[in-house]
Formats: structure tokens, C-alpha cells, sequence
């Protein structure tokens, strides 16, 4: 048989070359890989990294820990974090720009209240990411404890001498020096969670009128009551609000939410006809100022300031309003230095991150099918969002001024822990319930 030729580049070529030069059948060197060549010649190859893949299994040990025992983020528990960060580094950045020129004008440190506005919101952060992390069986056990103790706060508040007065109301309890707390918004959040453990201990029954009224509407009325009694009007019709909330989401009796609405109303109104500064403001609300008491100066240069913002602001920093024309511009009213220093698009940003924060509540407050759930986030989702609504409403003129803050945006420092607590909670019932994960994994296995 003839012998096949051998072809250049070949495997046979290669081998008839490396027989003619001394039958050697070695490898060429081309042919070794570089890491073992230069092993050979006596070069050790680079070590691979091995540390940074070490630290991140570990880190995904820790946070594969954690979510086995809180359960799993949800989409809802990222959307409700990146808009509470983004609302409150609003209002720390506002606050600054409005809290400096009250300052500068009294000859204080410029810098001194948002210091202190940036401890509250780190404070805040911390509680907030700390409760994400408890269970439902955990929020239950502080209920109790949690609405006793805010009744105690508030009775201290009007009955001793630790309560402190500003602005005409005395809802703040002193604790020394230049600290004060505010009860009543630690009251709001007791409520949410104390009515959601009551009312889902009562299962079915809750939407008999009794079981409605019982215990929820005394208790509810007492903190009213207690609030009313510091003069904080504003305060007062939030949390009568949040009780409102609780019952509908906690499927109580239509006809008995529908009457506490009615009694509600009246008892405002009656509230407002009976003082002199309230009636006032109403007046002034109505288009009846009077240039000399000087009670429609805040609503009228909060409307001043909208309006010279124009579509996209004067610029950070340079409100002309804030200059000691509205009163607690870092406060109640600043929404107005954030309309004329970012304009309608500004306004428009707020709105739209407050939207996304309660379509992702309410979200939160759907998937969960547990009484205690629905009823907490329900009443945090009127209470953040319902008191943001009468803010902005009140500084553009279509609610008389009633003096409740801006949630995550105004300066308190109150205010804004319990805030931020309470979304910590949402954030809790915004993770997978890890028992009910189990039990999924029990059946399909």
C-alpha cells in the first residue's frame, strides 16, 4: 500500500521532523502551557485571589442567616428604603437652607439645628433598619407595653410639671438642657400596633359593632382626649385619623367607622369655633385677614414663596422667604422654601416620592392576609402619608394652617424617629413570613 505523504503542519510532519533530528518525540515548546514553562524554569506562577471570594460566601452565610430567619426582602421593602432615604436627605439638605437664615438673623451657629438633624435622621436610620428585622410574634409582645406607656408620656405631659409649652401647645416632655420629646407621635405608632394586636386576637367578631367599639375607640378617644388637652389640635386629628385607618383595614363594622368619621368632624369643627387663635386662622383660611394680629402672615408668605419658586426655583439656598418672613420655615411650612428654591419641579419630585412610598405600603399592606399586618401598616400608611397630604395641603392654601410637620422632611426630632420607626416596621411585614415560607417547602417536599 502506498504511504500517505506527509503534509506540512501536520502531526505526522511534526513527528518525522523530531525522528530525523534524533528520534526525539518531545513536545515542541510552543505546545507547553506558559504556566508550566515558567514553572520549569524555576517561576512560580501568581497565586489566585482567594480572600475577596472567602469574605463574600461569608457575608452571603450571614445574610442567607437573616433571611431565613426574618424572611426575604420583598420588591416593596427596596422601594419603601430608596424613598425614605431620599425624603429625609431632602430634608436635611432643606432644613439646612431654611434653619441657617433663622439662625444667622438671631446670631446663632448656622449649622447648630441641622447637626442636630442629622443626629436625629442617623438615630432614626438605625431604629428603622433594627426593627426590619423583627418578626410579627415580636411586635405583638410591645403592643401592650408600648400604648401603656404612651398613655403615661402623655398624662406627664399635661398633669406635671416635666410638660413644656411652645407655640401655645404643651405637648413636649423636657428631659434637660435643650431635649425635649414629643409623646404624642410616639402615641401614634403605639396605636397602629396595639390596635393591630387587639383586633386580630378578635379574628371574626371584630366586625360586630361591639367588638368594633371595644376596646379600640376608648382607648383611641383617651389619646385624643390627652393631646386635645395640650392644645395640639393638628396632632390630635392625625391620630383620630389613625384610628379611623385601623378600624377599615382591621375589617371593622362600616357603620361604626362611618360615625366616628361624622363624630370626628363635628368634634374638630367644635374644637376650632371655641378658641379664638383657631377660628382666627379659619378666618384668615376664608380670605378674612387681619393685617394686625399678624395670624395669616405664615399662609401668606408661604404662598408668596410658591409662587416666586416658579418652575424650577431661585436655587438652593437662595429663598428670600425663609429670612424671617415664615415663621418655622425649617418646620411646619417647608414645603414652601422647597417650592421657591427647587420650583414646581421640585414640588413635583416630593409628590411623586411620597406616590411611590405609599403605592409601595399599600402593596405590603395587600399581600399580607394576617389581621395584625394589615392593620399596622394600614394606620402608618394614613399616618406618613395622610399627614404629608394636610402639610403640603395647608401651605398651598387649601387647608387652614393646623401645624402638623412634614413627615421625613420637616425638622423634629420626634418626628422623624417615629417616622422612620414605623417604616422599620413596614419594612418587617414587607420581608416573606419565613413560617409560611417552611410550610411551602414542607408541602412541595
Amino acid at each position: 500500500m502506498a504511504r500517505t505523504p506527509t503534509q506540512p503542519g501536520t502531526s505526522a510532519a511534526r513527528a518525522a521532523q523530531a525522528k530525523a533530528a534524533g528520534g526525539s518525540t518531545a513536545k515542541p515548546a510552543s505546545s507547553v502551557s506558559p504556566s508550566k514553562s515558567s514553572t520549569a524554569a524555576g517561576t512560580k506562577a501568581p497565586a489566585a485571589p482567594v480572600a475577596p471570594v472567602k469574605s463574600a460566601k461569608k457575608w452571603q452565610r450571614i445574610f442567607g442567616r437573616i433571611n431565613a430567619r426574618a424572611g426575604r426582602p420583598s420588591a416593596s421593602y427596596y422601594w419603601i428604603i430608596a424613598t425614605t432615604v431620599a425624603l429625609t436627605c431632602i430634608g436635611l439638605m432643606t432644613v439646612l437652607s431654611a434653619s441657617a437664615a433663622e439662625s444667622i438673623s438671631e446670631g446663632a451657629d448656622p449649622y447648630a439645628l441641622f447637626v442636630r438633624a442629622a443626629i436625629f435622621a442617623l438615630v432614626g436610620m438605625v431604629v428603622m433598619m433594627a426593627l426590619s428585622f423583627v418578626g410579627a410574634e415580636g411586635l405583638r409582645k410591645i403592643a401592650w407595653p408600648a400604648i401603656i406607656l404612651a398613655v403615661i408620656l402623655l398624662m406627664a405631659v399635661v398633669f406635671t410639671p416635666l410638660g413644656r409649652s411652645a407655640g401655645g401647645n404643651t405637648n413636649w416632655i423636657n428631659l434637660g438642657g435643650s431635649l425635649s420629646f414629643q409623646p404624642s407621635e410616639a402615641a401614634k405608632l403605639a396605636l397602629a400596633l396595639w390596635m393591630g394586636a387587639v383586633m386580630a386576637r378578635k379574628g371574626r367578631l371584630v366586625s360586630d359593632w361591639r367588638h368594633t367599639i371595644l376596646p379600640v375607640v376608648p382607648v383611641g378617644i383617651a389619646l385624643v382626649a390627652l393631646i386635645l388637652k395640650g392644645d395640639d389640635l393638628g396632632t390630635a386629628v392625625i391620630v383620630m385619623g389613625i384610628l379611623g385607618a385601623g378600624l377599615f383595614f382591621g375589617g371593622g363594622s362600616k357603620r361604626v367607622l362611618i360615625l366616628a368619621i361624622v363624630v370626628g368632624a363635628a368634634a374638630a369643627l367644635i374644637l376650632a369655633a371655641v378658641s379664638g387663635n383657631r377660628t382666627a386662622r379659619l378666618a384668615g383660611w376664608l380670605g378674612k385677614c387681619n393685617d394686625t394680629d399678624g395670624l395669616c402672615d405664615q399662609a401668606q408668605n408661604g404662598l408668596y414663596a410658591l409662587a416666586s419658586g416658579g418652575w424650577f426655583g431661585v436655587g438652593l439656598g437662595q429663598s428670600r422667604q425663609k429670612w424671617s418672613w415664615i415663621p418655622e420655615a425649617h418646620n411646619d411650612f417647608i414645603f414652601a422654601i422647597i417650592g421657591e428654591e427647587f420650583g414646581l419641579l421640585g414640588t413635583i419630585v416630593i409628590l411623586g416620592l411620597y406616590g411611590v412610598l405609599a403605592f409601595a405600603i399599600f402593596t405590603v399592606v395587600m399581600k399580607r392576609n394576617d389581621t395584625f399586618a394589615r392593620v399596622v401598616c394600614g394606620s402608618i400608611l394614613f399616618w406618613v402619608i395622610g399627614q404629608a397630604v394636610a402639610n403640603i395641603a395647608m401651605v398651598t392654601g387649601l387647608l387652614p394652617v393646623i401645624g402638623v410637620p412634614l413627615p421625613l422632611i420637616s425638622y423634629g426630632g420626634s418626628s422623624l424617629i417615629m417616622v422612620l420607626a414605623a417604616i422599620g416596621i413596614v419594612l418587617s411585614f414587607a420581608r416573606t413570613d419565613p413560617t409560611a415560607a417552611i410550610k411551602e417547602r414542607t408541602k412541595s417536599s
